[in-house]
């Protein structure tokens, strides 16, 4: 016996006679931040002093934000899933592949676009910086890599009978050989009882388009957190790496150095050795490694 609403209809006369219209539409967009940290070769080219985390923009060719950078991305189509989606915006503006892409958050304020409502779904994806050629397309004039660099200006902390308050302001700064752009966002923690409630708010910005400072800084957060207890650096590595670089990779993302010994036994279960060593190598050579696709993050941390 099929089951009827109050109404009376079974669940096919409901949907037979659903208006679509009925309530207004939200319009969908996906935006993805890619980053990659520069190789050797990249270094002693461009006179760095070390490798670097960078982002990927994309300065844009159309209103709103016109001349403006922002996240490679755009509209989801009705009839389009929304991963599929991410992954044709990110070649038709880029040219680029990635062999890894992860959905992220969902942003959804009223007022965060200007043309209408829209709601974000961001994604974070990575990329070995020996692996791209990038080519700005569709309402993309440009595709520029980007340094970034994130400070913490101040944090205030407001206490209150069933909890606290938890203000934090970030400074992000986005450098390119010709370019700094550069914004101020302010994470809000709010805690009652055992409820939690993060905020994040840009401030101000000068030069990226709609509210991506603050989607930039919630994907390098993420990043951090993730490098601790899975396998995502080795996302950035080329197929075979000395534990140097490796090493690098990490402290590049994490901001800090790292002890050689702590590192080595923390990442042992999760690289197999190859037996071959680097060539051309004025000092001893390394041997060189691969990531280990039989380990398990459970058993590691």
């Amino acid at each position: 016996m099929e089951l009827r609403d109050h109404q009376e209809l079974t669940e096919q006369e409901f949907l037979t006679s659903y208006d679509a219209g009925e309530f207004e539409r939200p319009s969908v967009t996906v935006d993805t931040a890619i980053f990659t940290i520069t190789s050797d070769d990249e270094v002693n080219k461009r006179n760095l002093s070390n490798q670097e985390l960078q982002v990927l923009l994309i300065k844009r060719g159309e209103h709103p934000y016109l001349g403006q950078w922002a996240l490679p991305g755009g509209f989801v189509n009705p009839k389009e899933d929304v991963d599929h989606a991410a992954v044709r915006e990110l070649k038709e503006e880029t040219n680029l592949d990635c062999s890894y892409m992860e959905q992220l958050y969902t942003w959804g304020e009223v007022n965060r676009d200007p043309r209408t409502r829209v709601i974000s779904i961001s994604y974070l994806a990575l990329l070995d910086s020996t692996k791209f050629n990038i080519q700005a397309g569709d309402d993309a004039s440009d595709a520029k890599w980007y340094t970034v660099k994130d400070t913490v200006l101040k944090k205030e902390k407001t206490l209150s009978e069933d909890g606290f308050i938890q203000q934090k302001w970030v400074q992000l700064e986005l450098i390119s050989d010709e370019v700094r752009l550069s914004a101020i966002i302010k994470i809000i923690k709010i805690v009652k009882g055992t409820t939690i409630e993060y905020r994040r708010e840009v401030v101000e910005q000068t030069g990226i388009a709609f509210d991506h400072a603050r989607i930039i800084q919630y994907s390098i957060e993420r990043l951090r957190n993730k490098v601790d207890y899975t396998d995502i650096a080795f996302r950035l590595m080329p197929h075979r790496f000395t534990l140097s670089e490796l090493q690098k990779v990490y402290e590049v993302i994490l901001g800090k150095n790292l002890y050689k010994a702590q590192f080595r036994l923390k990442i042992e279960k999760m690289v197999n050795g190859t037996g071959e060593f680097q060539r051309g190598k004025a000092h001893k050579p390394a041997e060189l490694f691969r990531f280990n696709p039989n380990w398990d993050e459970d058993d590691n941390f």
